[in-house]
Formats: structure tokens, sequence, C-alpha cells
């Protein structure tokens, strides 16, 4: 059988036969303006947080990055602490749904890795440079979770007014959407086997960007969402491997990639949705 040969084009058509938008933008997009966007940001209602109450709304997709934005990845990164990240981790892991990349996951951007870019970026028609550019990164994320169980899962809320981070269980990813446009996503992990992140939809109650927990000897927190009672998204100070690992019942990222959600959604009405089965 022939192997059929997907580009962004061909990705972007695929996720709107779906009823999901992911459209794709040049790295000099800004969140204000790129597209699909169905209408101008809306202004949100305002969230309580531990650091102030808002007295007026203000605007939606605050940030000036690009949506789906990483740092470029280059040969020799290497992902060394929690808080020393160059989602080495990451870019395997999506080359590794992607079906160019068949080594193991160890956060190093060794030969293996530059070969499996290139190979990637030469399917998508892109420069064979090695570098995991934006627009690389674009194609990459793209591709990756049209490959994956918890996009074509994602219950329906997701796609609903206002911003809503959908968090699958099954497949370690968050997604997060404004008014129905796909904006970023992220490889995250979540609780443990009995304490498993609760499926559901809620809002979120507190916001706290400095916050520190009172049931774990004050470990940090940074950039915490809460949503049902101590379950929060934010930062992590312990995870390397997305895919290796659980929380205590929280949904635990990268801390850089809690702090660019937190851009997105702090003090605005922010809905989580967890679905999936656990895995």
């Amino acid at each position: 059988m022939r192997r059929q040969r997907f580009t962004v084009g061909s990705l972007v058509g695929s996720v709107l036969a779906t009823a999901a938008m992911i459209g794709v933008t040049t790295p000099t997009t800004s969140a204000a303006s790129a597209a699909p966007l169905h209408m101008a940001p809306a202004y949100m209602a305002p969230v309580r947080t531990a650091q102030t109450v808002l007295a007026a709304p203000t605007p939606a997709a605050p940030t000036t990055r690009p949506r789906f934005y990483r740092e470029t990845v280059r040969f020799g990164a290497r992902d060394t602490s929690p808080y020393d990240i160059s989602h080495v981790f990451e870019v395997q892991i999506r080359l590794t749904r992607s079906g160019v990349y068949h080594g193991p996951i160890t956060g190093y951007f060794g030969s293996a890795t530059l070969a499996a870019v290139r190979a990637f970026q030469g399917q998508q028609r892109l420069p064979r440079t090695g570098v995991v550019d934006q627009p690389t990164w674009q194609h990459l994320i793209g591709f990756s979770i049209l490959r994956s169980p918890g996009w074509f899962q994602l219950p329906s809320v997701c796609r609903s007014a206002g911003w809503h981070s959908c968090y699958s269980r099954s497949t370690n990813e968050l997604f997060a959407f404004y008014s129905g446009t796909l904006w970023n996503t992220w490889l995250v992990r979540g609780g443990a086997a009995g304490l498993e992140t609760v499926p559901g939809t809620r809002r979120v109650y507190w916001q706290d960007a400095t916050h520190r927990s009172t049931l774990f000897n004050g470990a940090p927190m940074p950039y915490s969402q809460f949503f049902y009672g101590g379950e929060a998204i934010h930062g992590s100070g312990t995870m390397m491997d997305p895919l290796s690992g659980h929380s205590h019942g929280c949904i635990n990222m990268y801390v850089e990639d809690a702090a660019e959600l937190w851009q997105l959604t702090a003090h605005r009405t922010h809905t989580v949705t967890v679905y999936g089965a656990w895995r």
C-alpha cells in the first residue's frame, strides 16, 4: 500500500472535516490577530485570584506569541531539570507519534532525533535543517495530534465559547481552546492510581501564580489554576518526561508551559474538562 503523505494543508483540511479547527500560523502572527478566530477576542468575565480581583474585564489572548509556540530546539539540546526544559522530550514523543522516530525517549537531541526531524521536515516539505523552529513545531504539533485518540475523543464542550482547557487522561495531552479555535496543546501528566484526576467539566475558581502546596511541605505549584477541590493545573517542579510518573491528582505541566497557559487565561473565565480513560 502506498503511504499517504500529509502536509499542513491536508492536515488542516482533515481537522476541519472533523469540525476541529487547528489553523496554523506564521511565526510573526500574534495571538490577538491569528486566524481563524470567528470574531475579535471578546471580553471575558473576571475571576477572583489570590493576588487581585479585577475591577473590569480585560481582553482575551494577551500573549504576543504565535499559537503552538515553543522555543527553537537544536542538535545537542537536553532537558536537564524541570526548571531547564528545552522540550526535547516533547520533540521525541511527537516525532514518535508521527511515525518518524523509533528510538528511546531520552530528553537528549542526538543524531537519531536529528535524522527524525529532517525526515519529518522532508515529509512536510519544509527545509531539512534538522532544527525544530516555529514552523516545524506548528507542523509537528498539528500532525501528531491528528494521530492521537485524545484529539478525536474531545468532548464538544471544549469547542464552546470562551477559554477551555481539556485534559485527555489517556494520551497525556492538554488542549487549550478559545471559542472553538485550538490555541495550543501541551504534553502533561495527571493523577496516579487511586489519585486519578477526576473526570468532568468545571470552571476554574481560584488562580495563584505563586502557590505553594499546603499538603506537601510547601512544594511550589507555579501558575496554579484550581478547578476541583485541591486539583489544579500548574507547573511542576518534578516532571521531566510527561509520559513517566503521575501527580497526586493535579494536571502537571512544564513550568514554562503553565506560564504560557497563564498568560492566556489568568483573570478570565476558564473552564477545565477532564476526560478519557486513566493511564
